[in-house]
């Protein structure tokens, strides 16, 4: 039973029942993964037990097909590759998790994965207008100074966060829960083509063919945080998988930070959770790059002022950060009908304030 490095890693990650500790054994037992196939299965027994020796014995199904399937894919394109524990650049963070993937299948630029400065931008996939602006502004902001975006293509946040990353020209990572022959959400397919043609990758655990299932996701959470040095979440409920993430990181021993929004948003509720739990509350992008790793442009961004581009606005400053009302913001800032509703015309159009649902206007906050 010879197998080359692909065939054996594909095979030891398609059997049911090997994961991270199986992994381990039987590749300390033997020496590497082409050598668990070259032992005799009674070594195999010895190894990880009856069952798992019964089911290493049985190759996957459509097997043959499988490793011809992929083995296309890798020659297809120079930008697409796979990365085992075996490999010298499988990142080292995520190697250092309880519990990597045995396997990574990229698309895009190998390098990216070990960037020197990587954050995870999660949160919600129905997040407010100005939840979705933070996630663009800080992406954009923190990719400026030298820092890679790591998420996870959902809607809204995830895919906030890569666009941003984008505008900046910085490498961003996608990490999907599917095969890498596959866009999902399907809307993204653009968005994913864009992330590995501009210096970043997508990222998967999962062989070619696999489908977006529900349960995919909470273990692709894993990997976002794996990857990255700190996870910072814009938006969250309390029932949400960008928890999943913040809790994955800190027993990952990484730093979670969160952005705190108004008390009536449903979104805001698991951020806020979050800052109790002792989570490090962040209103800008200079409250991140304080807690990362010295990046390039660090010292350049904590040495300007704040908000010193940002020039004073009686509106905005009456708005605050609730959603109002044209009634009650005129109440605020006492403006002439007419002149508030010009006034408002011009930050929409300038991207500061987006109208939401009940006819009322909201801050868009920037990083």
């Amino acid at each position: 039973m010879k197998h080359d490095a692909l065939a054996a890693w594909l095979r030891l990650s398609l059997t049911p029942g090997v994961g991270c500790e199986a992994a381990h054994r039987l590749l300390q037992s033997a020496g590497s993964a082409e050598a668990v196939w070259a032992q005799d299965p009674a070594d195999w027994t010895a190894v990880v037990g009856h069952a798992l020796a019964s089911a290493l014995r049985d190759a996957p199904p459509d097997w043959d097909a499988t490793l011809a399937r992929h083995q296309q894919w890798l020659s297809s394109s120079p930008e697409h590759h796979w990365l085992s524990w075996a490999d010298a650049d499988y990142p080292a963070d995520l190697l250092n998790t309880p519990d990597p993937p045995l396997m990574l299948w990229v698309q895009g630029q190998r390098a990216a994965l070990s960037h020197p400065f990587r954050l995870a931008i999660v949160g919600s996939r129905n997040p407010t207008p100005q939840g979705q602006s933070h996630a663009r502004d800080f992406a954009q902001a923190l990719g400026q100074a030298g820092v890679c975006v790591v998420s996870g293509l959902a809607l809204g946040v995830d895919g906030a966060a890569h666009e941003g990353a984008l505008l900046a020209q910085a490498p961003t990572l996608a990490v999907v829960g599917t095969g890498l022959d596959r866009v999902y959400p399907r809307r993204h397919t653009d968005l994913a083509r864009r992330i590995a043609a501009g210096g970043g990758a997508l990222v998967s655990e999962y062989p070619l063919g696999t489908p977006p299932l529900p349960h995919h996701f909470p273990r692709r959470n894993r990997i976002i945080s794996g990857l990255s040095e700190a996870v910072l979440v814009v938006q969250a409920a309390m029932q949400s998988g960008s928890l999943i993430t913040a809790k994955q990181a800190l027993e990952q021993g990484r730093d979670v930070m969160a952005i705190p929004g108004s008390i009536h948003e449903p979104q805001s509720k698991g951020c806020h959770a979050l800052i109790r739990q002792g989570a490090k509350l962040v209103e800008s992008a200079r409250d991140v790059l304080e807690d990362l790793r010295g990046t390039p442009a660090q010292s350049d961004w904590l040495a300007a002022p704040i908000g010193a581009d940002e020039p004073e606005d009686v509106v905005l400053n009456a708005m605050g950060f609730e959603a109002l009302t044209l009634d009650h913001l005129q109440a605020r800032c006492a403006w002439p009908t007419e002149a508030l509703q010009a006034h408002l015309l011009t930050l929409e159009l300038d991207g500061r304030v987006a109208r939401v649902l009940g006819g009322r206007y909201q801050r868009i906050e920037r990083a």
